[in-house]
């Protein structure tokens, strides 16, 4: 089974060859504005654009869609909906959802095999989402590693 690809750096800026796609968490209530979606904006609208658009129609906006945006030639963006709201609730529950996550990479895995493309991220759902990386990390391992989806992971440095 292959690993993930630790590397440090900028997870917009993949420099591998070939096809790429770059995932990341989006709430389940069209907010985007705060964290890795900044660096998306800066370097292409059209993923916010789309994921907007998504959202005010409604359509299969829910908890474990994913919606791939092309941006250039080789690169597309994933917009994941894998986080409730926004905010921790009353009962300590974090936003990031588990479940979904696993449901938007079981989904992922046909999109990368079909374009013959490799997976890039940041850790996704440790941020605002309030995730904990070791429990992100064997999802990725049995979803898309174990389809044989090469994995980079970014820690910016």
């Amino acid at each position: 089974m292959k690993t993930i690809n630790y590397l440090k750096g900028d997870a917009t800026n993949p420099r591998i060859k070939g096809n790429k796609i770059i995932i990341h968490i989006c709430n389940d209530i069209g907010g985007w504005g705060k964290g890795f979606v900044m660096a998306i904006s800066k370097r292409w609208k059209k993923p916010e654009n789309e994921y907007r658009k998504w959202f005010q129609s409604g359509e299969n906006f829910n908890l474990g869609e994913i919606q791939m945006v092309q941006v250039e030639e080789d690169v597309w963006i994933c917009n994941m909906i894998g986080q409730h709201k926004t905010v921790t609730n009353s009962k300590g529950i974090a936003p990031i959802r588990y479940e979904a996550v696993e449901k938007c990479l079981n989904k992922l895995i046909d999109e990368a095999l079909q374009l013959n493309a490799s997976v890039h991220m940041p850790r996704i759902g440790c941020g605002l989402a309030r995730g904990k990386w070791e429990e992100i990390e064997p999802i990725i391992e049995t979803t898309l590693l174990k389809n044989n989806v090469e994995v980079y992971v970014y820690d910016f440095e």
